[in-house]
């Protein structure tokens, strides 16, 4: 089994390309979902109030998304410290839900920063959604109702996407003009056809 890690610019269209993959019977697991999962959990609402204050917490004792993200997303530091709550579970949760898929040519990981976190170790495969920045800031825009300046401070949070290409073992080009489907097709695959190869490597040995 290939565990193979999907990311791109916040705009990039990677949770569209997810869908896509998920559609095709490809397990996915969407990290920025688990990793909102955990801030339910007692241990990890004490650590992120230690960290940023009581003021991210609502009225019930539960972490005010928006809240946090007015605190940690201005602040490298505090961004930093949440990250360090946050990204060991993912990657232990994340291991744990391989497993059960351990049968199947891949498995598919979507997270916005995987370069950032450094979850990039974690995959044999990197593919990396692109497009144009003005059309990445325009479809946060319209989807999330963000101020440009939000959406710019954002994306200055995330490594500058030419280097994501840089480092992409496969990339799908997503502009308002590119056919999106054939390349995904396409990566999927040659994903299956390594995978394919991987096992009978493995089986001969």
């Amino acid at each position: 089994m290939l565990k193979i890690g999907l990311t791109g610019s916040i705009g990039s269209g990677k949770t569209t390309v997810a869908s896509a993959f998920k559609a095709l019977g490809v397990p996915v697991y969407i990290a920025d979902i688990e990793a909102k999962k955990f801030l339910f959990d007692p241990v990890v609402i004490s650590l992120i109030v230690e960290l940023v204050g009581p003021e991210v917490l609502t009225t019930e004792g539960a972490i005010d998304r928006k809240a946090l993200a007015g605190k940690v997303f201005s602040n490298p530091e505090k961004l930093h410290g949440l990250n360090a709550i946050i990204h060991p579970r993912v990657k232990l949760h994340f291991a744990q839900w391989s497993e059960k898929y351990h049968d199947q040519p891949y498995v598919m990981q979507e997270s916005a920063i995987t370069f950032e976190s450094g979850f990039h170790s974690l995959f044999d495969l990197i593919v990396v959604v692109a497009a144009p920045q003005e059309e990445r800031i325009q479809r946060v825009l319209r989807r999330d109702g963000f101020t440009r300046e939000l959406v710019l401070e954002r994306i200055a949070n995330q490594w500058p996407e030419h280097i994501k290409v840089e480092k992409a073992d496969f990339v799908i080009q997503n502009s308002d003009t590119d056919m999106v489907l054939p390349q995904l097709l396409e990566i999927h695959e040659e994903l299956l056809e390594i995978s394919k190869l991987r096992s009978e490597i493995e089986w001969k040995s």
